[in-house]
This record gives structure tokens, C-alpha cells and sequence, in this order.
């Protein structure tokens, strides 16, 4: 009997307006585990190297995992993946919310999407009732109009739903998902896959209970979660400040990205502190499915120019950088307002950012002229013109279909020397913690399958002092210096995402699990045994995390990625200018090194592939002369 999952996938075939459910054995769900591991073998089993990302071959997976929906803090996420429209590569995003443990009552573990439907449709899951339901009345409306039609067309008050805004539908690679208005599938695309295939959304209604193998010990180990949320220091923090709590320590280190990378330090930090959020326009926390921490922030004013809207969310710590720092905007409701665009519209709040960023400097520069956006000036510090470019944006109309592209293909589509100010990772635009201040996840940065990702990769900060302890149970003794770049700290980066992708492997929440909240790996490897029954281990979910890691590399590999994919953006390699960082660089000849010996410690050889040992080894030979289209 399976514990913990439900033993079932569910494939969609728009094309048809069929379904079928598929039913992996235990030892496919102990080879794959979840999430990160699910994606990777669907998209490598299923998808062609030159598929197009927005054609019909390409597929769409929503990925629980094997301990998702149980009832302890933060095992509530769930995982998209695809070939992303965005870096022609290996896609995956989490979020958190209660989508993931609604598809697990409704019986399934994962979803995969195959086809097109030729009209609009969403899907209703109802537990084993699948249906394709006309979405004709809904297409074009804002996420929280879907939402709302949705529960009057379904009947259900609590149903949870999947969707996307007009960007997703008008194939804004960088369009996002949303379930609840508050949390987000950000990265990579995945709103405009979906959009490609003419769905609007996945609605899901769930009934059933998951059985444990070991309920007992299930609810004694999320009672001592609960109780160690309440002092544990970083999870105390987050419940009563949320993300926006980082925002003045980041600052003050110096490597919070302002005016697109050009700085480390923002003089209006104080203005966007938690304090100053708290103060003005924060209306009360949020969480996810049976979470203790509630890091969510809502928000709410009653403003003519930015008015707030609690129902749509609230502005976490990478959309007041991306509005915020990033173009050099202090003012706390405007930023607030255009995530809340953001959130409504379907737009990634990081490549928004970004890319806006990006067209200010490209402005400031003379790149960009009033000849370019319709006679308006987008300057460094105009909230307005924020707002304004966010709604070209996701309308993909004037200068906004050109910045629609993405940094990387719309400095092409500018030319002109654009490109030197097009700052993106593998195609996919920056999160916001500069890596000269944190160069262990400048690695992360530079290798993650992704494109740059900051949930891809630990942040060194944490790991000072008496910090490395948190990652003992891996070997790790050494303290890290944040700042250094040695053959030691790519051992810190080599280990350390590893600790970090268990949380993308099992759909568990950064903000409750290890290796820096209140989960430690001991009691990690206990709630998996209790909840699966499997007489597991933590090396055997850390080498299910290799596994996932190889096989996203392996399916880049196919695409085309080489190791000139594996780099940094140019201001990192250029010196600090200002602020406790000044003068810091990361050397390039030095970096490629680095990289270049990460991929020896990985059994992967000079071009950056796994060698047939490191296959075999993680039972994924049946990938052997299959890496290269």
C-alpha cells in the first residue's frame, strides 16, 4: 500500500479533451521522489530537444511529491516544469498555498499537459471527476476575475485553482502562475506555456485523506515543528516581519541590487524597511496550508494613484527590490501597486523588474529615446512610468512588446549596445542579492539549470560563524566567508545545493525546513519514514537530488546549453564601486576555474556533461548518448 502519495498521475490531452491516470510503481516514486525529480524525468521521457516551447509538443507537469499534503509545517508545495519559453532550457518554479495538497485529496500526484485545445477550456479535478469546461467567458480577465468566475461556475467556495492572467495568454515568456492571488509559479514561463495551449486554468477540488504510514509520529513531529517555529530565530523573524524583513540587512551589507546592478546600496532602503511596510501599507498576514510561520504579507490602502487591494496579495521581499532598488523608486504604495499589476496581470515580478531596469538604464544611456516610448520619458526614480511600462508590458503593446521578450531578446531586438545592459542568466533575468556579497550563490546563479535563481542555491550569509553548524549532518564544518571565492567555497556551493534542493525535491517551503528554518535533517529523514513508511535515509534523498540536478543538466545539454552558459553577468565581474563592498569582483579567469572544478566534484566532464559513470551511478543510465540533440 503507498503512504504519503496516492500511487496515481493524471495526464491531460487538450488536443482530445481526454484523460488518462497512470500508475508509477514504489520504486519509480522512490527513484524520483517529487517535484524537481518528477519534472526532470517527465520533460527528458516526454519532450523532443527542438520542440518549440510554445508548440503543441511541448508539455506542462505540475509535480507534488511523496510527503506533500502532509500535515506538518511548510509541506505544502508543489512544482511546474516544462521547456521553458524564456532560456530555451530546462524549466522548473514552486510555489506554495494549498494547490498542492488539494491535487494530492483529489487523489493525484502529479499532472501532466500534453496538446492544445482549440478553444479556451479550464479544467475542474473534482476528485476522480475530471472535466474540460469552457473558458470563453474568462479568457482576457485579470487573475482575480478568474478566481472569482471559477467558484460561481463550480459552485465551490474553497475550490483552489491554478491560473493565468492576459500576459500568459498574450505568451509573455516571462508570464507567471498564480493560485490564491498570493502565491506564485514565477520563474521561467511557465504562464505562457500554459497560455500556449489555451488553457486558462486548473481548478481543483479534493475530499479525500492521505494515509500515513505512521500517523503517530507524523502529528509528534509537526507538534515539535510548531514549537520550534515559535523561537527558532529566522522563522520568529519571518512571522512578524514576512520577507520584506530582509530588505534593511541586505541593504546595509551591501549587495542589494540598485539602478539594474549598478550598486549595492539604495538610499531609500529606509522608506521600504518592514517597519515602514508595517506602518503603512500592511493589512495583515497570510499563509500556506497548514503552516506556522505565516510569512505572508496583505496589503491595503486607500490611495487615488496606488490604491491596495488585500484580496490581491501583499509585496514580498524580490518584488520591492525588483520595483523598488532596482530602478531606484522609495516610494513603498507605488511599488506595492505595480506588484499588485503584477500579480493581477500574470507578469513575474522579477523579470518585470528586470527588464524595466534595464530599459531605464538603456534611456539614461540614450539607447532608448521618447521616439521609442510614445513620447515618455522612463527615468531612474519614476514611479509612474513603472506602472505605466507594466501595463505595456503585459499588454505587449510599444515599447512593451519589446521588453516582453526579456532582457536578452529584447537588447537583441534594440541592438544598438543594449546588450551591455541586458542582465540575465542563461536568459532569464536576475534575482535580486548581488554575488559579490554572497559568492557561493553567485555559483548557484551561474549553474543552475534554471537560468539565475535564487531558491536554486544556499546563501552564504547564513552560514557564518556558528551558522555552518545547520549543515554538520552533510559534512560541512568550516565556516563560510561570504565574500571569498576559493576551492573550499565551491565545496560549500557543491554541498550545500544539495541540501537545498531536498526542499525542491519534496515540495517543502525554505521558510520551515533545512538547512536554515526550523526542520533539521534529522527529523526531515524521520517525517519521510513516518509518512511513507520507506526504511529511508538522508543520503538516499540527497541522491535523489543529484538525480534531479543531472537530469535538468543532461536535458540543457540536449538544447544546446554549453559551459559559456555557466557564467555571471558582466557587473559582477567588474569592482563594487561604493558601499562595504567596494572593490569586490569576481575575477573571470578565476571564476571559470571554479566552475570547471565543480564540474569534476559532479563526475561531469569538461564540457559539462555527466559522464556514463555518473548515470550509471544514479540509475539513469537509460540517459547514456542521449545528452546532445
Amino acid at each position: 500500500m503507498a503512504y504519503g502519495y496516492n500511487g496515481k498521475i493524471l495526464y491531460l490531452d487538450l488536443t482530445t479533451r481526454t484523460h488518462e491516470i497512470k500508475t508509477p510503481d514504489e520504486r519509480w516514486y522512490r527513484t524520483y521522489f517529487g517535484g524537481s525529480g518528477i519534472i526532470g524525468q517527465k520533460l527528458l521521457s516526454e519532450i523532443r530537444p527542438e520542440a518549440d516551447p510554445l508548440g503543441p509538443e511541448n508539455i506542462l507537469v505540475f509535480a507534488c511529491s511523496v510527503v506533500t499534503g502532509a500535515p506538518i509545517s511548510g509541506f505544502n508545495r508543489y512544482a511546474v516544469g516544462a521547456k521553458s519559453p524564456l532560456t530555451g532550457g530546462f524549466a522548473r518554479t514552486e510555489a506554495a498555498g494549498y494547490f498542492g495538497p488539494e491535487l494530492k485529496f483529489a487523489g493525484f500526484d502529479a499532472v501532466v499537459i500534453t496538446g492544445v485545445a482549440t478553444e479556451p477550456v479550464y479544467v475542474l479535478i473534482n476528485d476522480d471527476t475530471i472535466e474540460f469546461r469552457d473558458a470563453a467567458q474568462i479568457w482576457g480577465l485579470d487573475n482575480w476575475e478568474t478566481l472569482e468566475r471559477i467558484r460561481e461556475d463550480t459552485g465551490e467556495s474553497k475550490i483552489r485553482v491554478v491560473s493565468i492572467g492576459p500576459a500568459g495568454e498574450r505568451l509573455v515568456p516571462f508570464a507567471c502562475l498564480q493560485n490564491d492571488l498570493e502565491h506564485f509559479n514565477g520563474r521561467t514561463g511557465m504562464g505562457a506555456v500554459m497560455g500556449s495551449k489555451n488553457l486558462k486554468a486548473i481548478a481543483v477540488r479534493g475530499t479525500g485523506k492521505l494515509e500515513m504510514a505512521d500517523m503517530d509520529k507524523v502529528k509528534e513531529i509537526a507538534r515539535w515543528h510548531r514549537e520550534r517555529i515559535k523561537s527558532h530565530p529566522p522563522n520568529v523573524g519571518l512571522k512578524k516581519f514576512g520577507t520584506p524583513g530582509l530588505v534593511q540587512g541586505v541593504n546595509a551589507a551591501g549587495f542589494l541590487p540598485t539602478r539594474n546592478f549598478k550598486e549595492g546600496q539604495f538610499e531609500g532602503a529606509e522608506k521600504l524597511s518592514a517597519e515602514n511596510y508595517h506602518k503603512t501599507i500592511f493589512s495583515s498576514p497570510g499563509t500556506c496550508w497548514n503552516c506556522a510561520v505565516a510569512c505572508k504579507r496583505r496589503v491595503e490602502l486607500d490611495d487615488a494613484d496606488y490604491p491596495l487591494d488585500k484580496r490581491f496579495g501583499g509585496t514580498e521581499y524580490e518584488a520591492i527590490a525588483a520595483l523598488g532598488p532596482m530602478l531606484a523608486i522609495d516610494h513603498l504604495p507605488a511599488i506595492a501597486y505595480g506588484n499588485q499589476l503584477c500579480n493581477l496581470q500574470g507578469l513575474d515580478v522579477i523579470s518585470t523588474g528586470s527588464v524595466i531596469a534595464f530599459a531605464m538604464e538603456c534611456f539614461e544611456n540614450g539607447i532608448l529615446t521618447t521616439s521609442d516610448t510614445e513620447g515618455r520619458s522612463i527615468k531612474f526614480g519614476d514611479a509612474d512610468a513603472m506602472v505605466w511600462l507594466i501595463g505595456r508590458i503585459a499588454a505587449r503593446e510599444g515599447i512593451g512588446e519589446v521588453l516582453s521578450l526579456g532582457v536578452k531578446k529584447a537588447s537583441e531586438r534594440i541592438g544598438r549596445g543594449a546588450e551591455k545592459y541586458a542582465f540575465h542568466i542563461k536568459g532569464q533575468e536576475m534575482a535580486f542579492h548581488d554575488g559579490r556579497g554572497k559568492t557561493g550563490m553567485g555559483l548557484g546563479f551561474a549553474l543552475s539549470p534554471t537560468g539565475a535563481d535564487h531558491i536554486e542555491t544556499p546563501h552564504d550569509v547564513a552560514f557564518q560563524g556558528e551558522g555552518i553548524s545547520k549543515l554538520y549532518p552533510l559534512g560541512l564544518f568550516d565556516p563560510v566567508d561570504p565574500v571569498k571565492t576559493d576551492a573550499a567555497k565551491v565545496r560549500f556551493f557543491y554541498i550545500g545545493q544539495k541540501a537545498w534542493g531536498i526542499n525542491n525535491l519534496l515540495g517543502l517551503c525554505n521558510f520551515c525546513s533545512v538547512p536554515i528554518h526550523a526542520m533539521t535533517f534529522g527529523k526531515l529523514v524521520e517525517a519521510v519514514q513516518a509518512i511513507t513508511g520507506w526504511d529511508t535515509s538522508l543520503y538516499e534523498i540527497v541522491l535523489g537530488v543529484e538525480r534531479a540536478n543531472v537530469m535538468a543538466r543532461v536535458f540543457n545539454n540536449r538544447c544546446g546549453f554549453t559551459p559559456d552558459d555557466d557564467t555571471l553577468i558582466r557587473r559582477w565581474f567588474e569592482k563594487m564601486p561604493s558601499g562595504p563592498l567596494k572593490g569586490m569582483r569576481f575575477d573571470p579567469a578565476a571564476f571559470k576555474g571554479w566552475i570547471e572544478l565543480y564540474y569534476q566534484m559532479s563526475g561531469w566532464d569538461s564540457e559539462g556533461r555527466p559522464t556514463d559513470g555518473k548515470l550509471i551511478e544514479l540509475g539513469l543510465d537509460w540517459l547514456m548518448n542521449e545528452q546532445v540533440s
